[in-house]
């Protein structure tokens, strides 16, 4: 197998491993690295849950002395600065290993190639953009944050086969099959937060977690809008606001309203927490959620808050799931469906889950 192909072969193998821990890390990238030795992993790690340990470290000590003339895969550029750790290029160097294989360069201000010129400077052969537009694609919304100083979004859509999103006034409705709502599960598993406005709260009274076994633990950060502070103090939201986070998003503080007040210590006293941040400017929100160290936001309804971030131009990403059945008369229209897409998105990838349809439309910027 040739050097290049031998590189591929590993890239790919790291990427796939760091997307095991994505929306799990805080305000770190999940980020994979592998030790190789003539051909055979001697060292394989992921970014540590809440952000630390990093990759490089924990992959350097699984080597031990087997890293000393190998080669390391890294989806990321090795931090180069000190933070509550030493940097990652300073392990790598000290380790004596002889190669370091990279997919993305770091776009952090902090590090954005310093990284690897360390790694230059101390004598190691590097390898730079191997396989990078499907570490960019792992990296995503790590990556939006540090440029553009806001979550990547990622809008889901549920949408009948006559482009209906529900029906009025019924609550939640069954468009989809089991599949495809396993394949949602598995998304709010890698994602930092999921929103929803009021009217969804109110109509549906979602739960908003992931369910499926073993992953209940890696439920997102659940945010509603909620201009006026609707949102039940006996909603499922609220009551399990405790177990996983709950923001309230709403207009003003409510200082010269009683019954504001009132609805405001009702929540908190349940373990909600009240942002105050108009949701009608999203962006603002946005720069709001990434200064918590939010990288990935799951927008999944309802059709109002969908159309809100669609005209803000906020989306970078939908999945559009379709189902088989349609809805009929009283259907709740969605703002957009497959062949009538917002313009300056293009179709990336399609799939069927039993009887549904995904589309995955990307932002072409």
């Amino acid at each position: 197998m040739s050097s290049q192909a031998e590189d591929k072969r590993f890239m790919a193998a790291a990427i796939r491993l760091c997307r095991r821990n994505l929306g799990l890390t805080s305000t770190n990238p999940s980020v994979a690295c592998l030790i190789v030795r003539d051909g055979v992993i001697v060292g394989s790690a992921v970014t540590a849950p809440g952000g630390r340990p990093h990759a490089e470290t924990q992959a350097l000590s699984e080597a031990g002395a087997t890293a000393r003339g190998a080669t390391a895969y890294v989806t990321l550029e090795p931090c180069s600065h000190h933070g509550k750790t030493p940097p990652c290029s300073e392990a790598l160097i000290a380790a004596g290993v002889a190669r370091v294989v990279v997919s993305v360069t770091d776009p952090d201000e902090r590090v954005a190639g310093r990284g690897l010129a360390m790694l230059r400077d101390a004598g190691i052969a590097v390898e730079t953009g191997v396989l990078e537009e499907a570490g960019r694609e792992a990296l995503a919304a790590y990556l939006n944050r540090q440029t553009k100083k806001q979550p990547y979004v990622t809008l889901k859509l549920a949408v009948s086969a006559d482009g209906m999103l529900g029906r009025l006034g019924e609550g939640q409705v069954a468009i989809t099959g089991p599949v495809s709502r396993g394949q949602v599960h598995v998304l709010r598993a890698e994602t930092d937060a999921i929103l929803v406005g009021i009217g969804t709260a109110l109509a549906d009274d979602p739960e908003l977690t992931c369910r499926l076994p073993g992953l209940e633990a890696r439920s997102p950060v659940r945010i509603v809008l909620d201009p006026r502070l609707e949102l039940r103090p006996a909603s499922k939201l609220a009551q399990t606001a405790r177990t996983v986070p709950v923001i309230a998003v709403t207009e003003r503080d409510g200082r010269d309203d009683p019954a504001f007040l009132a609805r405001q210590a009702a929540l908190e006293a349940l373990g909600v927490e009240v942002l105050i941040c108009d949701p009608r400017k999203l962006d603002a929100l946005l720069t709001a959620l990434a200064t918590r160290g939010i990288s990935s936001l799951l927008v999944e309804g309802g059709a109002r808050t969908a159309g809100s971030f669609l005209d803000a131009g906020l989306v970078d990403r939908i999945l559009l799931f379709t189902g088989p059945e349609a809805i009929g008369n009283g259907g709740v229209a969605s703002p957009c469906v497959s062949g009538r897409m917002p313009d300056g998105f293009s179709l990336r990838h399609a799939a069927r889950y039993g009887a549904d349809v995904l589309q995955e439309y990307e932002r072409d910027d």
